[in-house]
């Protein structure tokens, strides 16, 4: 396996363009979201930087860049305010703790792909990611609202959500008008002037002319801005690793993991389907997990694969590794050079950059759908977004999982009792019996039970099986077919146990049928063989028939 994966230098010229270019759009949006995580503007540029770098050249999706998107930032802002809040005489302390869980956060993601934990982040179902996404873009805009209109933003959406009215109540004119701006760049710029927007980036164009404009036209106005920014070469930040906080700190960091490696991997499958090629998802979160683990010893937001910036850099020709290595060696010549210019960005501007990426990241496409979706899919899909915004973003994939697994196992089990078939009357047998075998069956009169299963027998039909069984009483006989079971685990396996049994203490006689070796297997470490007479399991239903028929002295025919 090479070090760095999809690297050569047959594209340099594209990889450099796509590099620029991808720097060019990150630049705004790195900005904006270090302000929206309260760590400072310069948090979200080392994010940029540190997990741009070590992603791009150790992760398994050659064209993806990486760096601080709206999903990260919001739980990274999160973790900020709490650990800071827990220390308000040393909040530089708390910051060293919440970048300690940006640390802890990166090691988890190396764990998870060297347990190969990436094939499983593909199974969270497409409701879930959709209203855990379209709940992080509703706090982001509720979050910059109060920036937007010249005021601070509370911490928490609900609160931001509740501040509202008296934000538009005293809203900052100056600071509202270069918002209002800002807006109308971000979401025109993109739709009715193309060309100009793969020029200069929309946030870019934003960027520019909203500061530019404070600078001129309300020269003297207090529009809040970004103020002092740290220039110069980063430099190491020991984080905290507090004892007495280690429990919350390792479900914080679990937290950002997880929402980085389905945020990554989701960008990884969007850069698939641009260049025809295939990532490696575990390789993939080692490489992001050490990109947010060097940021976390820098002071630098905790990142993933960004969307916007990926498929920009594909668009502007970059391909390899090299295009998101170097789109993070551009942003950090301007930490070098230009910190002083971007201390007079208004928080207005990245406030409607900020809003633009919360517009992007809800998934207007699944509301389209809405009509056409069945409704436990919307059911899902509402319930994880509502608890993302008022709840814990944590609880909502959680319980998002969680109904979907209970609906999946539902929608499986009536699948498994569909395929269960009591047969006395051969010719209302929904299974295909042969001329012999419906003889028999025939000659029976109800004397003989066919009692055939097929598919995996999970646990959730177990009491399901029994109870059909006991809907009869006439028999004297069970043919239990196992011929077409993939699969028993040990609750359906207990209730073949259970019916035999009570078949068997009735003074019926029972008859097992088929069963591949997996099957067997689990009957036998149950028990369940042995309860069996002495040559009752047959290989054939025929045979089984024909020797049920012989212990009843019934003559087919």
């Amino acid at each position: 396996m090479s070090l760095i994966n999809g690297f050569h230098l047959r594209n340099l010229q594209g990889d450099i363009y796509g590099g620029l270019t991808a720097a060019v759009v990150a630049l705004p949006l790195a900005l904006a979201m270090g302000v929206s995580s309260g760590a400072g503007p310069i948090a979200g540029i080392y994010g940029a930087i540190f997990v741009g770098f070590f992603a791009a050249l150790f992760g398994g999706t050659p064209a993806q860049v990486s760096g601080p998107t709206g999903p990260m930032t919001v739980v990274m802002a999160m973790i900020f305010t709490q650990y800071t809040g827990m220390f308000p005489d040393n909040p530089a302390h708390g910051a060293a703790v919440a970048f300690g869980v940006v640390v802890l956060g990166g090691l988890f993601q190396i764990l998870f792909g060297m347990l190969r934990v990436g094939k499983f982040i593909e199974l969270v179902p497409h409701p879930v990611i959709s209203g855990f996404m379209s709940g992080i873009g509703v706090i982001i805009i509720l979050l910059q609202i109060g920036p937007l209109v010249g005021f601070d933003s509370p911490a928490r959406p609900l609160l931001a959500m509740q501040a509202i009215p008296e934000f538009l109540r005293n809203l900052h004119p100056d600071a509202a008008t270069i918002g209002l701006l800002t807006l109308v760049i971000v979401y025109a710029v993109p739709a009715l002037l193309p060309k100009l927007n793969k020029l200069i980036p929309a946030p870019l164009l934003a960027l520019v002319l909203g500061t530019t404009g404070v600078m001129l036209l309300f020269p003297d106005s207090q529009v809040p801005v970004l103020g002092d920014i740290p220039s110069g070469v980063p430099v190491l930040q020991v984080p905290s690793f507090d004892l007495l906080l280690l429990p919350g700190m390792i479900k914080s960091a679990l937290t950002l993991a997880a929402l980085g490696a389905i945020d990554s991997l989701l960008t990884s499958l969007v850069a698939d389907n641009i260049t025809r090629t295939y990532h490696k998802s575990d390789r993939e979160l080692i490489g992001q997990g050490i990109g947010n683990t060097v940021a976390g010893f820098f002071g630098g937001l905790p990142g993933a694969g960004a969307t916007m910036r990926t498929v920009v850099n594909i668009k502007a020709g970059g391909k390899t590794p090299i295009s998101g290595a170097l789109h993070s060696l551009i942003l950090l010549t301007c930490v070098l050079g230009a910190g002083g210019l971007a201390s007079h960005i208004p928080n207005a501007v990245l406030a409607g950059i900020l809003i633009k990426v919360g517009t992007d990241i809800i998934d207007w496409d699944y509301f389209k759908r809405l009509h056409q979706v069945p409704l436990s899919g919307v059911v899902k899909m509402l319930a994880v977004l509502l608890l993302t915004v008022f709840v814990d973003l944590m609880i909502a994939v959680a319980t998002g999982m969680v109904m979907a697994s209970l609906l999946f196992m539902k929608e499986m089990v009536d699948l498994q009792l569909k395929s269960i078939n009591t047969i006395t009357d051969p010719d209302q047998a929904e299974t295909p019996l042969s001329d012999e075998e419906k003889a028999i069956m025939k000659a029976a009169r109800g004397d003989i039970l066919l009692y055939h299963l097929a598919g995996p027998m999970s646990f959730g039909a177990a009491k399901e099986m029994s109870r059909r069984l006991a809907q009869f009483d006439q028999y004297r006989a069970l043919v239990l077919d196992l011929s077409d079971v993939a699969k028993v685990d040990f609750t359906s396996s207990r209730a073949l146990d259970d019916m035999i049994f009570d078949a068997q203490s009735t003074g019926r006689q029972v008859f097992l049928v088929g069963g591949r070796p997996q099957v067997y297997d689990m009957l036998q470490k149950q028990g369940v063989l042995g309860r069996l007479q002495s040559g009752h399991k047959h290989d054939r239903r025929l045979s089984a028939l024909q020797h049920a028929a012989r212990e009843l002295a019934i003559t087919a025919g």
